[in-house]
């Protein structure tokens, strides 16, 4: 039985236009991909200013494609900055944004809250009829 769901907790939603609930969604759907919220920890961990290899180094298992496309993302939400410096090379240098803080302290709960439930994921996941199937396979 879920509980607490009835008492307005989403009327905030029915206030919202159209364009405003896509935009919505659309952040909470980066928020939740595999990408963005760790390379947003990263910068956080820095606490100022990283180059792109260092972001590289850290971010383990992402190739230099995926974390450009997520730094663009991320910067046009503005949740990154990126600051270039003319010199040559060229250096180029990212930083979490104050509303980037802001997102990574408003998930960081659910975050744990998963954490700490992934025993009970990896029960559900081990007696759902789609794991009894691949098993046979």
């Amino acid at each position: 039985m879920v509980t607490g769901l009835d008492d307005g907790t989403f009327d905030f939603c029915e206030t919202l236009m159209d364009a405003q609930d896509a935009l919505a969604r659309e952040m909470l759907e980066r928020a939740s991909a595999k990408w963005p919220l760790r390379v947003m920890h990263i910068l956080a961990k820095a606490n100022g200013p990283l180059r792109f290899s260092r972001v590289l180094e850290r971010v383990e298992g992402i190739s230099q494609k995926v974390l450009t496309q997520t730094l663009r993302t991320l910067e046009s939400d503005g949740l990154v900055t990126r600051t270039l410096y003319p010199q040559v090379p060229p250096r180029v240098e990212y930083e979490l944004t104050p509303l980037g803080g802001e997102l990574l302290v408003e998930v960081v709960a659910l975050w744990q809250w998963i954490a700490n439930r992934l025993p009970d994921f990896e029960a559900a996941r081990a007696q759902s009829p789609r794991a009894t199937d691949a098993a046979k396979s």
